[in-house]
């Protein structure tokens, strides 16, 4: 009997045993997994960040482009006002002062 028991005390210890290393495989397992999800979540967020960072660039260059152009445009306007004849001072139908009489 007391070898009966022995024997039935160390298959649990070996039951036991078995089943506390596969929770630990089984914990090492989900770590694991948890790690490499982890390690993809942050790429992710680095090249979202990058690309977020390319797309600000983009857009500052745009506007960079568009300031120089409609600075380029206003000084070719600028320039040309100045070459435009001026408008006849008395152009309300009164050459010279006097009446056309074209009521």
């Amino acid at each position: 009997e007391r070898r009966e028991r022995k024997r039935k005390l160390s298959k649990e210890m070996a039951e036991k045993a078995t089943r506390e290393l596969e929770k630990m495989q089984l914990k090492e397992k989900a770590d694991m997994k948890y790690k490499e999800w982890l390690e993809k979540k942050r790429a992710e967020e680095a090249e979202k960040k990058k690309k977020q960072k390319e797309k600000e660039k983009e857009r500052e260059a745009e506007l960079q482009e568009k300031r120089t152009r409609s600075e380029k445009v206003f000084k070719e306007w600028l320039q040309n006002a100045r070459n435009k004849p001026q408008p006849a001072l008395n152009g309300s139908g009164f050459p010279h002062g006097r009446s056309t009489g074209l009521y």
